[in-house]
């Protein structure tokens, strides 16, 4: 067979790291998003006071994607970079509390935890 009629096979490129990281920072998001969907029809009602829980997946992400960008491509510089995903980290941290208990408002009239007091409707 002539060399030139043959299609010319390309090589394999794997996608960046930071295409990576977005990819699972989406799969979160989708299971969750398929989990609530799935209650939906379970129950026929609809979690409410979720805002503060789905933000958590996003800065959790968000500081591994800061440093897989630094890692692979050296932008941010390291230490902006390092802060940046501190930052993000403590705020998830610091929002978690306040998303299970409003996840929780949603199975009783009233939940107390983390010294915060939700009434369910």
């Amino acid at each position: 067979m002539n060399e030139e009629k043959r299609p010319r096979e390309e090589k394999y490129t794997p996608s960046s790291p930071v295409k990576r990281a977005l990819a699972w920072i989406a799969l979160v998001y989708v299971l969750i998003f398929l989990a609530l969907t799935t209650w939906f029809y379970f129950t026929g009602t609809m979690l409410g006071n979720l805002g503060p829980l789905l933000a958590v997946p996003g800065l959790v992400g968000m500081g591994v994607l800061v440093l897989v960008s630094w890692r692979s491509t050296g932008s941010p510089p390291k230490w902006p970079a390092i802060a940046l995903a501190a930052v993000c980290w403590l705020l998830a941290i610091a929002i978690l509390p306040i998303g299970i208990t409003g996840l929780l408002s949603n199975f009783s009239d009233t939940v107390a935890i983390f010294g915060f007091t939700v009434l369910g409707g």
